[in-house]
């Protein structure tokens, strides 16, 4: 049975190539924006069956006061509903489950077993922004579509550059990330580099199909439309965004991935292993001495 399933994966993942990636997602975008009450009612009404969606936890639980399902999709959820660990620790930037965690060594980045991808890839070629994390830490977490899709900030950071980069919209959950090598330095993804107290960070969102969109606070929507050019924005003086520890910093409009980028070792949380469940604001790990996350940059 197992060489059964790993066959049936494959074949899967092969299949992806033979999709209209973007055109589908841009098709899933249309869909989640519908506003007609019947059809909302009806989308939402079926989400929240199959992924049990615990309205409580939302800022408004009415569902019938979202404009249309993307807006009950990255729906914001009350402060209480995820409390931050002690600022010693860096935090979860999002809900869902941990993919990979560990160290760049070799500036090197596992993608799954079997599978990874260099950090130079990964920040599209860019050889010095991705020179301060070749010996640093990683984690990558996965969020599923019935997870919160909102991502936050692990430290206090100013952001300092945003990079959006081209490419396809393979699938990243764990059978497609098993068999389509250096599957998130193919993908399309939104490179965020950050100024913090403790050195340069990043936070890579990446693109996947069917995610209707990606956004920042700073800079609202990106994708759609798609690009097929690599472009950078760079943030300073009266353009510099700093924001604080566990503020919002972006958002999936649909199930996908986000990589966090550390600049030196992380003493991991115990426990802490890839297929963990994990949620936004939880302690990932202990922080270098000498400050809290939340310290002004």
């Amino acid at each position: 049975m197992p060489r059964l399933v790993g066959w049936l994966e494959r074949l899967a993942a092969l299949l992806q190539y033979l999709l209209l990636q973007h055109r589908l997602s841009l098709v899933m975008h249309g869909f989640m924006a519908i506003r007609d009450p019947r059809i909302r009612d009806l989308q939402i009404g079926v989400f929240r069956r199959l992924f049990e969606v615990d309205m409580t936890e939302a800022v408004e639980p009415d569902t019938r006061r979202y404009t249309d399902f993307n807006g009950f999709f990255t729906r914001a959820l009350a402060a209480e509903a995820r409390p931050l660990a002690h600022n010693s620790r860096l935090l979860c930037p999002a809900d869902g489950t941990l993919s990979a965690l560990g160290s760049a060594r070799a500036a090197r980045l596992i993608q799954a077993k079997g599978h990874s991808y260099t950090l130079h890839a990964l920040l599209g070629g860019d050889t010095a922004a991705a020179r301060p994390f070749i010996h640093g830490s990683y984690a990558t977490v996965y969020l599923s579509p019935g997870d919160y899709h909102r991502v936050h900030m692990p430290v206090r950071g100013t952001l300092r550059r945003m990079v959006y980069i081209p490419g396809r919209l393979f699938s990243v959950n764990a059978a497609t990330t098993r068999n389509i090598p250096g599957l998130f330095a193919r993908n399309e993804r939104l490179v965020c580099l950050f100024d913090t107290r403790h050195g340069p960070m990043a936070l890579v969102l990446v693109g996947a199909i069917f995610v209707g969109s990606m956004q920042t606070v700073w800079a609202g929507k990106v994708t759609p439309p798609y690009g097929k050019v690599m472009q950078s924005w760079d943030y300073a003086g009266d353009e510099a965004v700093t924001l604080k520890r566990g503020a919002e910093m972006g958002r999936f409009n649909m199930g996908s991935t986000v990589i966090l980028l550390w600049p030196g070792d992380i003493q991991w949380e115990e426990g802490l292993a890839p297929e963990t469940h994990v949620r936004m604001g939880q302690g990932l790990g202990l922080l270098p001495r000498g400050g809290s996350g939340d310290t002004p940059s």
